[in-house]
This record gives structure tokens, C-alpha cells and sequence, in this order.
């Protein structure tokens, strides 16, 4: 594993642990070029999936890209890391399990949105602000609007 800090090509494992859901490994790495530490994680990955954009461009599915995306949608929100954790794994499960080697971004950002409303609703309106290409403040007033008559409010 590559050092973050030197660039160095070797490091030594001193500490291996699940994460609290199970789903990955955690592993403090010593670099053995500066002695810097730092922190992998180790998931499974069933097979490659291939992300088709808007515009017909594929480029390959990439966790961290999403959960940037999520996480940016719930910045400032109390939303523990965790629940943003399993709420990416769910997602990355559903698109690994599909059973298709293709999955279209819309398809991630449909999975995105359903997960993101039953955890906070003003992070569902972040999200879809994007994802949705809101140009003007009435864009928010109506997907707000419509998710009030949703839940009843």
C-alpha cells in the first residue's frame, strides 16, 4: 500500500478490525519509509459495474464518489458517519446484486434519494437539488411542496 505522506511502495499492518457493520476491514498501516500511520479499509467487491451516464459515457461505479455525494447532501445535518456508511453499502449491494455489469446513473441517484428520504428529509432536498438540476428557488418550493403531501405534514 502506497504511503499518503511519502509516496513510499511498502507499509506494515499493525492493527486489522472490522468495521462496526461488518462490512469492511479496518487496517492501521505504519509506513516503513517515514513512519507515517494511516488508515485502510478493505471491502468486498463482487464484480465490476459499469456506470452509464446521462450523456451515453460509462466509467467504472465508484463508492467513494457517492459517498462524497451523500455526505455532502447531509454536511451540517446530525447525521452519524455510520448510518451514511450502511446507507452506501445498501446502495453498492443493490447495484453489485442486480445482477447487470451496466447500471445507469439515474438508477444510482433513484437508490440515493430513497435512502437519503427515509434518513433526513432536508438532505433528500440537497440531493435532489442536484440531482434533480434545480435552476430556481420555485424548483425547491415544489419538490418541498410535494414531499410535505407525502408525509402529511
Amino acid at each position: 500500500m502506497r504511503c499518503p505522506f511519502c509516496g513510499h511502495d511498502n507499509s506494515q499492518v499493525k492493527d486489522s478490525r472490522p468495521t462496526e457493520d461488518g462490512a469492511a476491514i479496518r487496517r492501521r498501516r505504519q509506513c516503513e519509509g517515514c513512519a507515517g500511520r494511516f488508515t485502510t479499509f478493505e471491502r468486498i467487491q463482487l464484480r465490476e459495474i459499469m456506470v452509464v451516464k446521462s450523456e451515453g459515457k460509462s466509467e467504472p461505479f465508484d463508492r467513494e464518489k457517492l459517498e462524497r455525494s451523500i455526505s455532502l447532501a447531509c454536511r451540517k445535518r446530525a447525521i452519524d458517519a455510520v448510518k451514511i456508511d450502511r446507507l452506501v453499502s445498501g446502495i453498492q449491494r443493490q447495484v453489485e446484486t442486480s445482477g447487470e455489469s451496466e447500471i445507469s446513473s439515474q438508477r444510482i441517484g433513484e437508490l440515493a434519494m430513497a435512502g437519503l428520504k427515509t434518513l433526513d428529509s432536508v438532505a433528500y432536498i440537497r440531493f435532489a437539488s442536484v440531482y434533480k438540476d434545480f435552476t430556481e428557488a420555485r424548483d425547491f418550493e415544489e419538490f418541498a411542496g410535494s414531499i410535505r403531501e407525502v408525509s402529511g405534514e
